[in-house]
C-alpha cells in the first residue's frame, strides 16, 4: 500500500507539474491574430551567428594580444559546446517529449522552428554553455553582463515562440551552465598535464 502511495504521489506531482508547464507556456505564448514576434525570432535565431561568432573572438582577441593562453581558451569554449550538446541531444532522444505546439495545438502556437524532441532545449543549453563559458573565460562584468542577458532572452523566446516548455528551457540553462563549468575543470586539468616538469640542477 506504501508503494501504491508514493506512486499515486508522484503522478500527482509530474501532472501537477505539467499542468504549470503548459499554462505557463500558454501565458507567454501570443495567441492574437498578427503577433509581434520579430524581437524574440532574432534571438532565437541569433545562437548560430554567435556559436561561430565566439570561438573566432577568442582566436582574434588571442591574437591581437599574442595571448599564449588562447589554444586553452579555445579548447575550453569549444569542450563546453561539445558536452552541451551530446547531453542535451542524448536527454532528447531518451526522453522524447513532444513539443507543446504538436500536443496542444489548440493552446499553444508554434512561431519559430522546433524540429526534434521538446526536453530539453537545445538552443538554451548552447546559448548558456556559451555565456557561461566566456564568462569563465574573460571574467570582466561587460563580458558576463550581456552574455548572461543573450542567453536568458534566447530562452525566453524559445517558449514565447512556443516552440518549448519553460522547464526545458529551465533544464537547457542548466545543462549549459554545467557542461561549462565542466570543460573549464577539465581544460585546467589537461594544460596542467601539459605544463613542462621543472628539473633541479645539483651543481
Amino acid at each position: 500500500m506504501k508503494l501504491l502511495a508514493v506512486f499515486l504521489l508522484f503522478i500527482s506531482l509530474g501532472i501537477h507539474a505539467q499542468n504549470i508547464d503548459l499554462e505557463i507556456s500558454k501565458a507567454l505564448n501570443p495567441n492574437t491574430v498578427q503577433p509581434e514576434t520579430k524581437t524574440f525570432q532574432f534571438f532565437s535565431n541569433s545562437i548560430t551567428p554567435v556559436l561561430i561568432a565566439a570561438p573566432v573572438a577568442i582566436f582574434a582577441i588571442g591574437e591581437i594580444q599574442d595571448d599564449p593562453d588562447m589554444a586553452k581558451k579555445l579548447t575550453e569554449y569549444m569542450g563546453a559546446f561539445a558536452i552541451s550538446s551530446v547531453v542535451t541531444i542524448g536527454l532528447k532522444n531518451t526522453i522524447k517529449r513532444e513539443r507543446p505546439f504538436n500536443a496542444y495545438p489548440d493552446e499553444v502556437f508554434k512561431y519559430s522552428s522546433g524540429g526534434s524532441y521538446s526536453f530539453p532545449s537545445g538552443h538554451t543549453s548552447s546559448a548558456f554553455s556559451t555565456a557561461t563559458s566566456l564568462s569563465l573565460i574573460y571574467p570582466k562584468w561587460y563580458v558576463i553582463a550581456p552574455a548572461f542577458t543573450w542567453a536568458g532572452l534566447v530562452g525566453y523566446s524559445r517558449v514565447y515562440l512556443g516552440v518549448h516548455y519553460p522547464s526545458d528551457v529551465l533544464a537547457g540553462a542548466v545543462l549549459g551552465t554545467g557542461s561549462a563549468y565542466l570543460s573549464h575543470y577539465l581544460n585546467k586539468k589537461l594544460w596542467e598535464k601539459k605544463k613542462p616538469k621543472l628539473s633541479l640542477a645539483y651543481y
